[in-house]
């Protein structure tokens, strides 16, 4: 018996990386999955995979952004599987470059391929549940990125900032129907990580892993967290973030007010804010200048990035 039995789940971007973990463990769970891939061929291979493996899959090849495409994934997992109980947007790229020399169309693609291709399949997703009068879960990938900032990553970072936000407001709406919405913060060497890696990183992971020891920035480490919130067991969890690495579940607290300052019930002269601005950064402990938040974090892969 397995947490996810009789389910059936999309998993986007599950060609490679994180996704094919979240796809291959909610299978290994007992879920059906639709493998949403933009790669016919790393679509497909991770669908046979499920099925040489004793399970359900199905892939559904084609850009999550697209609408037509976003819809046939409920549509197929409906179809060739009778219902739709989780959905796990995933899909992503990269296109690093500071603000500066940033094109139009290295925004735009990134923007694009995270915001609009996590809206698309949950948009779908919450028409169906609504129709069908069904709860449902949705779980999206956000990064520390946007939560904490990264240097050269404004699109990444601005698109995953966003996700976060969506996340919680799809939590708010759906909250009455029984419909979950959670995002994740993962760490994981990756495809579109691993070549940033320093060598010697590179090296060192590659002789732990030869002795056996525990890989802790593998990918397939994200895939246990995603499979349980995309489960019922998950059901009284909503709206929150949390960073998933290694053997580790964090969870990160939203913005929130740590200080103020008032007027005695007047409006502000400009003139007098230089004086009491700093007041607020006082109270706070917090730096009035840019920081590097990516330093806070407990596990880092790029350090100094």
């Amino acid at each position: 018996m397995g947490l996810l039995d009789g389910n059936v789940i999309v998993v986007t971007g599950a060609g490679r990386g994180i996704g094919r973990g979240e796809a291959l463990e909610c299978a290994a769970q007992g879920a059906a999955v639709v493998v949403g891939e933009f790669d016919p061929d790393a679509g497909k291979a991770v669908a046979d995979e499920i099925t040489a493996a004793g399970g359900r899959a199905v892939a559904v090849i084609g850009d999550v952004a697209d609408a037509a495409v976003a819809d046939s994934l409920v549509a197929t997992a409906v179809g060739e599987f009778g219902a739709l109980d989780a959905l796990v947007n995933n899909a992503g790229i990269l296109r690093d470059r500071t603000v500066a020399k940033l094109s139009d169309e290295e925004w735009d693609d990134v923007i694009r391929v995270h915001l609009r291709g996590h809206f698309l399949p949950t948009r779908a997703a919450v028409r169906y549940w609504k129709e069908a009068k069904r709860p449902g879960h949705v779980v999206h990938t956000a990064s520390t990125s946007g939560l904490l900032g990264n240097f050269g990553q404004a699109n990444y970072g601005a698109a995953k900032a966003g996700i976060a936000a969506f996340s919680t407001i799809v939590a708010m709406e759906g909250a009455r129907g029984g419909i979950t919405s959670n995002a994740i913060a993962p760490t994981a060497l990756t495809r579109m990580t691993l070549d940033l890696m320093p060598e010697e990183f590179r090296a060192e992971r590659e002789a732990s892993i030869a002795r056996g020891e525990f890989d802790f920035f593998a990918p397939e480490n994200v895939a246990p967290l995603v499979a349980f919130l995309c489960s019922d067991a998950s059901s009284h969890i909503s709206g929150k973030v949390f960073g998933v690495q290694g053997d580790s579940v964090e969870i990160f607290q939203p913005f929130t007010s740590v200080a103020e300052i008032r007027n005695d019930g007047k409006r502000w002269d400009p003139e007098d804010l230089p004086g009491r601005i700093d007041e607020l950064f006082d109270a706070a402990g917090v730096q009035a200048g840019p920081e590097n938040m990516m330093e806070r974090m407990r596990y880092q892969i790029l350090a100094g990035r």
